[in-house]
């Protein structure tokens, strides 16, 4: 089979819908799928869902391997779930193995935020970049990380939860157990215990003119650059990209993140930065795991 008719599939795997795509090495998707994921989300119900669904996306079985992203850490060695804190009974899960005996192909897995990040590496808004930080602002605050072109995970695999990070030793306590996390002023449930209003409609309101709104997505942007500048004094990145359904609102908060980044980091630490919006929306994570799935396959 020559280089340019294998293919691969990548798999995103959330708590309400599970999305796939086959891809060729160039990165074009020849087919993509959305299913329901099964409720509950049991890792054995969430299996049976993504074998059917391959079967559905490659009829004619000529992917080589799978990449599979998952809401929460995954070990170093790409193999098995460690916990997704919103799916029941997901501990330990050795999806890998268990895809790899259903349908014989080689299968990494990894968590959604670093196939988001690995997407935008490889198609999106850091494409130019070989260092380079991603933070996904929706229900909570995921972040990834990619240092000299490789994705960083840590010695345990767990690295790059960048929405956990303190912002205030006495804010509001987190599910992580920290208390004033990033998470804490970003995500969306802390804008609707502040406003009492969704994101996007905040985001509606502020193209509409309206002050109040307009006035918070600058304290939101305030807060989101002091928590950037120590990720910024930390990895020094070439590019920031701001991703999530938050990230909708990104023309309204950048200017007030930009501005406390550069009052809070000297200018060695942030020569060239660029903070960019994502451009691949929800096909980030199929994308990224699509990568994840090249990547896991040339080692062979």
């Amino acid at each position: 089979m020559t280089n340019d008719k294998i293919q691969v599939i990548g798999i995103d795997v959330g708590g309400t819908a599970i999305k796939l795509g086959r891809f060729t090495p160039d990165g074009t998707c020849l087919q993509s799928l959305t299913v329901a994921a099964p409720q509950p989300t049991t890792p054995e119900a969430v299996l049976a869902v993504i074998v059917n669904a391959i079967a559905q996306i490659d009829p004619d079985n000529q992917a080589v391997a799978i990449g599979v992203g998952t809401p929460g850490p995954s070990d170093a060695a790409r193999r098995i779930a460690k916990i997704a804190i919103n799916l029941p009974g997901w501990i330990d899960v050795p999806l890998a193995d268990w895809l790899e005996a259903k349908t014989g192909k080689p299968t990494a897995i990894a968590n959604d935020a670093n196939c988001a990040l690995l997407g935008e590496a490889w198609l999106g808004a850091g494409r130019h970049f070989q260092n380079l930080i991603l933070l996904t602002l929706g229900t909570g605050v995921g972040g990834a990380i990619i240092l000299d072109g490789k994705l960083f995970v840590g010695h345990q695999g767990a690295a790059g939860e960048l929405g956990l990070i303190s912002l205030n030793p006495d804010g509001p306590i987190c599910n992580s157990g920290n208390q004033g996390s990033l998470e804490q002023y970003a995500c969306a449930t802390a804008i609707r215990r502040r406003t009492l209003k969704e994101p996007v409609e905040l985001g509606f309101l502020a193209q509409q003119g309206d002050t109040a709104a307009l006035t918070f997505w600058q304290e939101y942007g305030k807060y989101l650059g002091i928590g950037l500048t120590s990720l910024i004094y930390v990895l020094t990145p070439q590019a920031i990209v701001i991703g999530g359904g938050i990230s909708g609102s990104f023309e309204f908060f950048f200017p007030a993140v930009k501005a406390e980044i550069e009052k809070r980091v000297q200018p060695l630490s942030r020569v060239g930065l660029q903070i960019l919006p994502a451009e691949l929306g929800n096909f980030a994570g199929i994308v990224g795991a699509a990568k994840l799935a090249w990547q896991h396959y040339s080692e062979f």
